[in-house]
């Protein structure tokens, strides 16, 4: 570890005089102005805001606008709403129910349809007040299977139109023995969430069947279907509530919606992106998200790597790849056509006179006529757009492990070495969780490190100073994360090992601590300046310049030049004693 690394971190955390990004006198976690001498000497400098709305910032940041739902309280919220439904529209809780089904589990929705027009909402949901036929007291024909049956062998829904209860149900009862058929209860539920807004079997009648009558006719398995679809269509009807995407959980997510941060964490530990359920995503918006994730399982990459490293057979056109040899090329069976590689002519017309094995003099002759000037610009574009994605998915891919191995790490931690380490350095657990915590951090910040990289492919080309100031804020926030990684992973490990206490620990709580405080800021910040699209950087190249920038968190800003060429020479200083080997 070298010497820069040594510093008491505690009172870097206290008072923001040491920056951890620079090695040098400025505000914790703030980022750093940036300054290319390349690009026109413009000067890059990321503002940040005034210290009371940086607060602001970040309590609001760490404010949960979401409720994690478990299947017991979904079925507590269900059933309150059934009951104020039914309570205020003085109707029955089957009726109540069926409306707020059809009306996606919107309350208000339903409040407003009904006092509007009670009569309307009655017939599109298919709430009848009363019969349309009498329910017969004697004998009645079934209107499925054309038999006679008495009335105590018949069910109705609300519009009285009467079906046995071996076709409404599916099950018959003979001799004492119980067959089963498809009914019509049977069928509606076997077809999936839909029974939910089943309606009677007459072709000319919309009256709704509620749960009553399925708890009344359906089958055992059939009831606890029907119990699930209910209880999920509150969930999946309901445009403020979905199911957390990891597999196997049965947890339920409740969103409060205005709040900008679509970041959920689930009790089951998995961090996905409410709004498009995939994993979090902060700071790259779901678009970029979905382009990305296309764009690493779609073919169309694969069809760049062979436009870009094969050439088509002249004869049969099937792409073959040359990876040594003479221009030489024989196509494989049944084709067997020779040809040269790089004029692709016949190989019959080639010899001495044409340039030998190695070139081709026709080749380049008709280079220098442009006649495979478009395609050669055609396969040389496809060549850089590979290595450009190869580039961005590589560093993407390799965060993404490190997270994973992070995690792993992260919870051997909790289930073995704390308690040694609370044995031998004679601390109680409680004490050791500024462990836990940097741990924590550094998961979330490879989150943010890999996502990074999907911003950068899709950063225009054309936006020079953004780019280079994106760059130069990734270089200091993967520095800086690898500074905080290798102080929980290495430094850590000597105390771990210790089989007596070590003096020292306190020093290294204190370094910890003042690391995972500081890394915390700058990443908080490097979120909001890409959610914001590096708006502070402007067309001119250059970012706008305060006489001072305050960090996140607050705290003073000290010996910051107007022009940010001696924060550009610290932060160079800094990167320089970091190993590049990993990045």
């Amino acid at each position: 570890m070298e010497s820069e690394d040594d510093f008491d971190m505690h009172d870097a955390n206290e008072s923001g005089e040491d920056d951890f990004y620079s090695g040098r006198d400025d505000d914790a976690g703030a980022i750093p102005t940036y300054d290319d001498s390349d690009a026109d000497d413009a000067d890059y400098e990321f503002i940040d805001n005034d210290s009371d709305d940086s607060v602001d910032y970040v309590s609001h940041s760490h404010q949960q606008n979401y409720t994690i739902l478990s299947e017991v309280d979904i079925r507590q919220r269900q059933e309150d709403d059934i009951t104020r439904i039914s309570t205020v529209l003085s109707i029955s809780k089957v009726e109540a129910g069926i409306l707020l089904r059809y009306y996606s589990w919107n309350v208000s929705k339903v409040h407003d349809e009904w006092f509007a027009d009670e009569e309307k909402v009655r017939r599109s949901v298919g709430l009848l007040e009363k019969p349309v036929v009498p329910f017969p007291d004697g004998e009645m024909i079934c209107g499925i299977c054309f038999e006679t049956y008495p009335y105590d062998l018949l069910h109705a829904a609300a519009c009285g139109h009467p079906f046995c209860n071996s076709c409404w149900s599916g099950l018959l009862c003979y001799s004492h023995t119980l067959f089963s058929y498809h009914g019509y209860i049977s069928t509606a539920i076997s077809d999936g969430p839909g029974c939910l807004m089943l309606r009677c079997p007459d072709p000319s009648c919309v009256a709704a069947v509620g749960q009553d009558m399925i708890n009344a006719l359906a089958s055992d398995e059939d009831r606890e279907k029907y119990s699930r679809y209910f209880i999920r269509s509150y969930v999946e009807d309901n445009r403020k509530t979905k199911w957390c995407p990891a597999p196997g959980c049965d947890y339920a997510v409740d969103f409060i919606f205005g709040s900008g941060n679509y970041d959920v964490t689930c009790r089951c530990s998995y961090s996905f992106c409410w709004n498009c359920t995939e994993e979090a995503h902060r700071p790259v918006d779901c678009d970029t998200v979905a382009r990305w994730i296309l764009k690493n399982s779609a073919e169309s990459e694969n069809m760049n790597w062979i436009l870009a490293n094969s050439k088509p057979c002249p004869k049969c056109k099937r792409p073959i790849e040359k990876n040594h040899g003479c221009m030489h090329m024989t196509c494989t069976p049944p084709c067997r056509f020779e040809f040269c590689w790089l004029c692709l002519g016949a190989w019959s017309e080639h010899g001495e006179v044409t340039g030998g094995y190695y070139a081709c003099n026709r080749y380049e002759t008709a280079k220098k006529e442009g006649t495979f000037d478009e395609e050669e610009k055609r396969r040389e574009m496809a060549k850089l757009s590979v290595e450009k994605y190869t580039h961005y998915y590589e560093r993407w891919a390799t965060n993404q492990s490190s997270r994973q191995k992070a995690l792993a790490d992260l919870q051997q931690m909790q289930s073995v070495h704390l308690e040694k380490l609370s044995e031998t350095q004679c601390q109680p657990e409680s004490q050791l969780k500024f462990i836990t915590e940097a741990w924590l951090q550094i998961i979330e910040c490879r989150r943010v490190l890999k996502w990074t990289y999907a911003y950068g492919y899709y950063l225009p080309e054309n936006e020079h100073a953004k780019r280079h100031f994106f760059e130069y804020l990734q270089g200091e926030a993967e520095s800086g994360l690898e500074r905080l990684h290798q102080c929980a992973e290495k430094e850590l490990q000597v105390y771990l090992n210790a089989e007596e206490q070590l003096k020292d620990f306190n020093e290294f709580r204190s370094k910890l601590a003042g690391l995972t405080s500081v890394t915390r800021n700058f990443f908080e910040n490097l979120v909001r300046a890409l959610e914001n699209g590096l708006s502070d950087v402007n067309s001119r190249g250059a970012c706008s310049r305060m006489g001072s920038s305050k960090s996140l968190g607050g705290g003073s800003s000290r010996g910051r030049s107007g022009k940010g060429k001696g924060s550009t020479s610290r932060s160079s200083g800094s990167n320089r004693n970091i190993d590049d080997s990993g990045h």
